[in-house]
Parts: structure tokens; sequence; C-alpha cells
């Protein structure tokens, strides 16, 4: 999965909007295009704080669904799956490495 990415440029297909996104945002925007209709569930991408930056993406007008799933185990309980509707093309993609070796 998209682990590295730290920049994207991104074109809404539905509106001709390009959004430029930087840090986490790019990071789960990247993961969320790349696995498309099947979601991400936060403990196959472990980040500190997935559902803040999917509320961000949100927040600029992306739509994401999250599907209530139930999980058994010691912990039983239900988790998130966060699903990208909105859709993209991704126009520029900038990872760590591409960014530490431009400074």
């Amino acid at each position: 999965m998209s682990n590295d990415v730290v920049e994207l440029l991104v074109q809404r297909l539905d509106t001709g909007e390009m959004l430029r996104l930087r840090g986490r945002e790019a990071w789960t925007l990247a993961c969320l295009m790349e696995v498309r209709e099947r979601g991400v569930i936060p403990v196959e991408q472990p980040a500190p704080r997935w559902s803040a930056y999917v509320h961000s993406l949100r927040k600029r007008g992306l739509v994401i669904d999250t599907i209530d799933e139930p999980h058994a185990g010691p912990y039983s309980g239900t988790h998130g799956r966060y699903i990208l509707h909105t859709p993209l093309r991704a126009l520029k993609t900038v990872s760590a490495e591409e960014k530490r070796c431009a400074a």
C-alpha cells in the first residue's frame, strides 16, 4: 500500500476540482484510492488517527463511507471500513524518498 506518500495532487472526475494534499491527508487518500471499493480498515494499514484523517478529507468534500463490521477475539466488537466513493484521478504523487532527495 501507499505507505510513503507525503504529497498528492488529484482531480475530482465529477467536478474537475483539483485538490492538493500533504502529510497524513495525502497518505490516507492514496491508501483509499489504491484499494478502491474494497475499502480500508485501520488494522490493515495502521496509523494513529484514521478517523481524524478521514474527517479532514470529508471536510474537503470527498464522499467516504464508514461501514461498521463485527470482529471476534478477546476484544470483540466492531471496526470501521472506510470506502472512498468520489471519483478521482491522481495527477502527481510525491513519496517521502522523493521529498528527501529533492531537499
